[in-house]
């Protein structure tokens, strides 16, 4: 379906919107912060790509035991995650700095753990954050056969057991990005004519994918199989090891977000239209957790904040914390709902069981 023949309508739930940002551009006024990142946010920089890069190079110059070894590629992982999460994703939303420029430069930093900035700001820019949840929009809940992520789906028969193999498949998230997906992307956005939302051309594009995939698999491969002691099996083992550390992080924090028993998921109509406002269907379909946990808003890039990323993303994430009582207060007041989850594992079960729900084509699982 083409972008611009699916719209939003009308229902007088937009009023919740004005009045939100208006009270949200309120408290960053009458409290003289900018929206963007700070200090806080470039420190928290240095420490994630020195949890990626760091080990990487004392794997390549320094460590001999296999061990240590193994661990720092383990290491590597979480660091991967954590640079996507509270690094690259702010910068490719715009909020990392007012500086276009810096938030460009630092959005590139995808390209070192095996992405395309371009085709993740499409995915999750374009089709996901405006179209959250919406069954045939939004490519974060359609993976193809592999699993039935909404009702709108087709229910397949492998479905009833992807509460269990959802955990593996997760792990290959990152992994795909490194090697196929970003491809499949390119032809599918191509087709889509998707690719000019992003002021690229489509021959450019494709040489500076394939460039850059022969370029990561070339430093963070081919030189650990030369310069690690490790034997070519192990590194090879290591490389996937970190690949499946990092994808099922970030898997998991974004589905706890969205795939859960409160998702409602909206449909789009025969004419085109999705009956209700967009921030309403954002409200609908997305869920906090853990929101008094320190560090884990710190790792996570303030994503167990979604609701308030989803409604500002052009915000940085440092401040979603600041901002959440407004937004929750905001939307009881329009009678609108607010899920929060108590803790990340919480939310990890709760979406656990809405896959099982999924699966058997069951009503969606009561919260617990």
């Amino acid at each position: 379906m083409i972008l611009d023949d699916v719209k939003f309508t009308k229902t007088g739930e937009e009023e919740f919107y004005k009045v939100l940002r208006k009270r949200v551009n309120s408290y960053f006024k009458d409290n003289k912060i900018s929206k963007f990142g700070n200090s806080k946010m470039y420190f928290k920089t240095i420490i994630m790509l020195a949890m990626y890069l760091v080990p990487f190079i004392l794997i390549l110059t320094y460590l001999e035991n296999p061990w240590l070894i193994v661990l720092m590629w383990a290491i590597m992982g979480v660091g991967m995650a954590g640079t996507g999460m509270s690094v690259m994703h702010d910068a490719n939303h715009g909020s990392y700095s007012k500086s276009k420029w810096v938030n460009k430069f630092v959005g590139k930093v995808i390209l070192i753990v095996g992405g395309s900035d371009v085709n993740w700001r499409i995915q999750h820019n374009v089709l996901h954050h405006t179209y959250t949840n919406v069954v045939g929009m939004d490519e974060d809940i359609d993976i193809g056969d592999l699993m039935r992520f909404s009702p709108g789906q087709e229910l397949l028969k492998a479905h009833k057991y992807q509460h269990l193999y959802a955990w593996f498949l997760y792990g290959m998230m990152t992994l795909m990005w490194a090697t196929t997906k970003d491809f499949t992307q390119f032809y599918r956005y191509k087709k889509k004519g998707l690719l000019s939302t992003q002021d690229v051309s489509e021959k450019g594009f494709l040489t500076s994918l394939i460039i850059g995939k022969i370029g990561y698999l070339a430093v963070t491969l081919a030189l650990p199989l030369w310069l690690s002691p490790l034997p070519w099996w192990g590194t090879v083992l290591s490389f996937a090891l970190m690949h499946y550390i990092a994808g099922l992080i970030l898997s998991m924090v974004f589905q706890a977000a969205h795939v859960v028993p409160t998702a409602q998921y909206s449909e789009v109509q025969e004419d085109g239209s999705i009956d209700l406002d967009w921030a309403a269907n954002q409200m609908i379909n997305t869920a906090d957790f853990g929101q008094d946990k320190k560090f884990l808003s710190w790792y996570v890039g303030g994503l167990n904040f979604q609701i308030e990323h989803h409604l500002f993303p052009n915000i940085c994430h440092i401040h979603y914390s600041n901002i959440a009582n407004i937004v929750r207060d905001t939307a009881f007041e329009y009678n609108l709902p607010y899920y929060t989850y108590p803790t990340f594992r919480n939310a990890v079960s709760n979406h656990a069981k809405m896959l099982y729900a999924l699966g058997h084509n069951e009503d969606a699982p009561e919260i617990h």
